[in-house]
């Protein structure tokens, strides 16, 4: 069955996060990615744990390897004039130039967008940067794990009477490649219906931005700016999440409507809980929180996460498990659908790949190969995609443009 991607050419030029989860989604629905890396610069993913069986190596991260099946890998040393002069080939192959360096860079090497559209006019480029091509900001160097605390979500996580809490990942990274898949195939539907090609400058703090929408609505609205509240909604009661029976097991309950919360009290078999007054009403249940969830916690703790949130759910009561990872890997909805691919990767063995989360009825994604080892495709690219000849292809490898 023919992926719907298929045909599309991709020279990427990113690294780390944001730019390979692009490419990795356009490759698992067919497109030819073929990854420009450096042997005396790699991906910083490729140097970053876990590494199989914890002994480190350039190709044995399961960082990089989540990012990258499916692709091709080139190494190219961009520092000599040379491996311009390859990449500038690379780019006249491709339909898509992606890069997520600080900008400028692409154009010290001559291959900013203006430099592309010279050599092909209806070539698409992805630029996806910190905070944007353009603005007095633009050449700040950073990574996600920066901009989670620009974008403000630091200032909202954690409680009240502690310090701003960084997330446990750099949550501009996988939230960016969701935009930019959707922009690569409007850009590549007007590149069909004109000819034309274009440049497609993704800010991501202005992507995480987006998630902070309404905070940012009651600023400008009502002129209130709004800070840490912990595990707390200022729309729901009981709202947290409650330890259950088990060694760090928890569980999610969330109630917004008092026909939940009657629902709640006869599950946990306290039916009188409803008649008392401090707990009536949303307003009532918000001002005496504290007893509330120390009330609530009481009952899960008898339990198991997965028995609580099972009773709740079958009652219609919002409820979730807190997962670790090997709850995620065991679990069997995401089996069912299968959520990773096993396949098996030259250094590391077999290896489980997520796969990329959507997917379409007529077009399935395809687990073609696993995650490259770095440079493994390189002698192959210039010779069958690029047309060199043996002898080219020696002498520029003997001149060190392969580094």
């Amino acid at each position: 069955m023919e992926e719907a991607l298929k045909g599309i050419k991709v020279a990427d030029f990113s690294w780390v996060a944001a730019g390979p989860l692009t490419t990795l989604y356009l490759a698992a629905h067919g497109a030819t990615v073929i990854r420009v890396e450096s042997m005396t610069h790699p991906d910083a993913t490729r140097t970053s744990s876990p590494y199989k069986d914890n002994i480190p190596g350039i190709n044995r991260s399961g960082y990089f390897a989540f990012f990258n099946a499916n692709k091709q890998s080139m190494t190219l040393n961009m520092r000599h004039p040379k491996g311009i002069e390859v990449a500038k080939r690379l780019i006249l192959w491709s339909d898509i130039v992606v890069e997520n360096f600080t900008p400028g860079i692409m154009e010290k090497w001559g291959l900013g967008y203006e430099d592309l559209r010279k050599m092909k006019s209806d070539i698409i480029m992805l630029r996806t940067s910190n905070q944007g091509a353009t603005g007095p900001h633009s050449q700040h160097p950073g990574f996600g794990h920066q901009l989670v605390a620009l974008c403000g979500f630091s200032e909202y996580t954690g409680w009240p009477d502690r310090a701003p809490v960084a997330l446990g990942m750099a949550y501009t990274d996988p939230i960016t490649p969701r935009y930019s898949v959707a922009v690569l195939i409007a850009a590549l539907d007007y590149r069909d219906r004109t000819g034309k090609g274009q440049m497609l400058d993704i800010s991501q703090l202005e992507l995480g931005l987006q998630f902070l929408a309404p905070l940012a609505l009651d600023y400008t609205v009502n002129g209130q700016i709004g800070g840490r509240i912990g595990n707390a909604n200022s729309y729901a009661a009981p709202h947290g999440v409650y330890r259950c029976r088990g060694e760090e097991r928890w569980c999610t309950i969330a109630i917004f409507r008092d026909e939940e919360w009657q629902r709640f009290c006869q599950v946990i078999g306290k039916p009188s809980l409803v008649r008392e007054p401090k707990f009536a009403t949303l307003l009532k249940r918000k001002e005496n929180e504290a007893e509330l969830d120390q009330l609530v916690e009481e009952w899960t703790s008898n339990f198991t996460a997965e028995g609580v949130m099972n009773l709740l759910q079958t009652n219609g009561i919002p409820a979730g498990v807190v997962k670790n990872a090997e709850d995620i890997y065991n679990d069997p909805q995401l089996k069912e659908r299968g959520f990773s691919w096993e396949l098996e990767h030259k250094e590391i063995g077999l290896f489980h790949h997520l796969c990329v989360p959507f997917n379409f009825s007529k077009t399935p994604q395809q687990p073609r190969m696993p995650a490259p080892c770095l440079g493994e495709h390189t002698e192959y690219v210039c010779r069958e995609v690029l047309g060199m000849s043996e002898q080219e292809f020696d002498e520029l490898l003997v001149e060190g443009v392969f580094e």
